[in-house]
């Protein structure tokens, strides 16, 4: 493996390296990429194939997305069950 540094693109570092597939299918996350990436032992990734490409992407803990939506007033502190009512019922008086 040599990992290389191309220049960067719109201000973001950009990082290439290289690995072997195994006879198992299995893929070593060069080190480069894992520190580039926050990538932790035990860390879920993606792999998305864009033609003959692949990106391979940190999958976000649910949890750690948990402030970044807005939640309406109307819905903190109410279950899950309720939330779902609640939209069932505005839902239907739209129609």
């Amino acid at each position: 493996m040599r990992p290389s540094s191309p220049p960067p693109v719109r201000g973001e570092l950009r990082v290439e390296a290289s690995a072997t597939v195994t006879s198992k299918g299995r893929v070593t996350i060069p080190r480069t990429v894992r520190d580039q990436l926050a990538i932790q032992a035990g860390d879920r990734i993606t792999f998305r194939v864009e033609g003959q490409r692949v990106v391979l992407t940190r999958t976000p803990e649910l949890l750690s997305l948990a402030s970044s939506i807005p939640v309406p007033t109307h819905t903190r502190g109410a279950t899950w069950a309720e939330v779902c009512r609640q939209t069932r019922v505005r839902r239907a008086s739209r129609a």
